[in-house]
């Protein structure tokens, strides 16, 4: 194993957060030293990973993009190369591609109270060599799903289906389903993507779920967004759109959330009024739970209700018997046939991407962890880890994460501190990471950190409650903070 390398700051992850996190450092702390850790080979983070046709987000990008870079596209609900585009314009606007280490993957760190450091094992990918880095701080961008693998329920005679079986995580770049036919298993924001990605090319499309999503259209171009940055250009429009669109996602989100009925009947209706008459709109979009318990699937420029209307493409509400030779046989009796089967089932949850964490030499287990204004875990000094919004653009917390990270650092030089950590009441009733109802979530809840009832303590989903609580003081009765080799146990 080679020497270690000696940083201030080691990031973790080369995608959104982790190449915005390393933006802000270099703008709001230049004096620290810092390296991005990647485990794949390239930047890009979930743009780079995942490949399936018409790959796009489902957030807008001006609240998805980054509060210091506009967008410029005059795409609001973008593609992947789009997207991956901006990244890389981000890396070299902040000269960030010589701090990335691609193929080095954290396999485990410790921390040390004596040396106020941690000490960071690392695999490289490519070689399968062993190296060291020690870091000051540690910062966690590797998002909260597993990379390797996505999640795929075990199926009843899947061996015996004589086609070809397709996770979206892992698409096939020579995938030829022209004249096909596909049948995608699932009703999330993958799913309704593959449809109309794929509808123009195989002989039918079908998306077979169990259960319904609410599904919403959306302009792929937001008009007023671009008509401000022809008026007041990229910079001043972008920021009105983002202030506007921000505003209209939480208006959205507690509408759903105060007036439940009121949401289902609207997105019902909207979606009556973009299918065929005679759809059965209650049996394929009518879900038993209500908007945004779960996320909302955004279908831009209604492109999976026009390819349902061109008959190109159908939706199939059952449960699924077991796979056949030659298709699906679902429990109503009906077979449904097929050259290709898409499970697209889903994600695996793994939070800080399954790195070892010890403190001192003791395990860090993380369901005995509380997460502390959503950035640091109870017990664990020096760490920060980066999750984004389940309810609106992932990148509107992580823009505030960073920055409340940068004034900790600040104000741990000024006081002299080399250590810092949260600790929480252990009598504090504490509840799930993640109140959200997707079955990704749900199945991975006891391997999850805490929230607390009450801030700092609770997970928040609000940009504006965020706002709010990072602008105030960066230090609480809540934190420890330390010297390096001093004698006091970590609490």
């Amino acid at each position: 194993m080679t020497a270690a390398d000696h940083v201030d700051v080691l990031i973790i992850g080369a995608g959104i957060s982790g190449i915005g996190a390393a933006h802000y450092l270099r703008s709001e702390q230049p004096s620290k030293t810092f390296t991005i850790v990647e485990a794949r080979g390239a930047a890009g983070g979930t743009w780079d990973l995942f490949r399936y046709p018409g790959i796009r987000s489902d957030s807008d990008l001006h609240t998805f993009g980054y509060e210091f870079k506009p967008w410029t596209d005059k795409q609001a609900i973008a593609d992947a190369p789009r997207i991956l585009d901006y990244l890389h314009e981000t890396i070299e606007d902040n000269r960030l591609a010589g701090h990335i280490r691609y193929h080095h993957k954290v396999v485990s760190a410790a921390w040390s109270s004596d040396d106020a450091r941690w000490l960071v094992d690392i695999e490289r990918a490519d070689t399968g060599e062993r190296t060291q880095i020690s870091a000051r701080w540690i910062f966690c961008g590797s998002g909260y799903y597993d990379y390797d693998e996505g999640f795929s329920p075990d199926f009843a005679g899947q061996d015996r289906f004589r086609g070809q079986i397709v996770h979206p995580q892992h698409w096939p770049e020579d995938l030829d389903y022209t004249g096909k036919r596909v049948v995608v298993i699932g009703s999330g924001a993958t799913a309704v993507t593959l449809l109309p990605a794929m509808a123009d090319e195989t002989a039918h499309v079908t998306m077979l779920q169990r259960t319904p999503t609410y599904v919403i259209p959306l302009p792929r171009e937001d008009a007023l967004a671009n008509a401000l940055k022809r008026i007041f250009g990229d910079k001043r429009g972008y920021a009105l759109t983002r202030q506007k669109n921000v505003a209209q996602q939480r208006i959205l989100f507690e509408l759903c959330q105060r007036f439940p009925r009121v949401a289902r009947r609207m997105i019902r209706k909207i979606n009556e009024s973009q299918l065929p008459d005679d759809f059965p709109v209650d049996v394929h979009f009518n879900p038993p739970y209500d908007p945004w318990d779960q996320r909302l699937c955004v279908v831009p420029d209604a492109d999976l209700f026009r390819t349902i209307r061109a008959g190109k493409a159908s939706i199939v509400t059952d449960r699924i018997a077991s796979f056949t030779e030659t298709g699906i046989l679902l429990e109503s009796g009906t077979e449904l046939e097929a050259d290709i089967i898409v499970t697209a089932t889903g994600l695996n949850i793994k939070i800080i991407g399954g790195i070892e964490l010890t403190v001192d030499g003791e395990p860090v287990s993380l369901p005995d962890t509380v997460v502390y204004r959503g950035i640091m875990l109870s017990g664990v000094p020096n760490f920060a880890l980066a999750i984004g919004y389940t309810n609106a653009s992932w990148t509107l917390k992580i823009g505030l994460l960073c920055q409340y990270f940068c004034k900790l650092l600040g104000y741990m030089d000024s006081h002299g501190h080399d250590a810092v950590w949260a600790v929480a009441d252990p009598d504090m009733p504490t509840r799930p990471l993640l109140d959200f109802g997707a079955g990704y979530v749900q199945r991975a809840l006891d391997t999850l950190p805490k929230q607390g009832p009450r801030a700092p303590w609770v997970m928040s989903m609000s940009y504006y409650t965020d706002r709010r609580l990072f602008k105030g003081g960066v230090a609480d009765e809540n934190l420890r903070f330390a010297r390096a080799r001093q004698p006091e146990v970590l609490a």
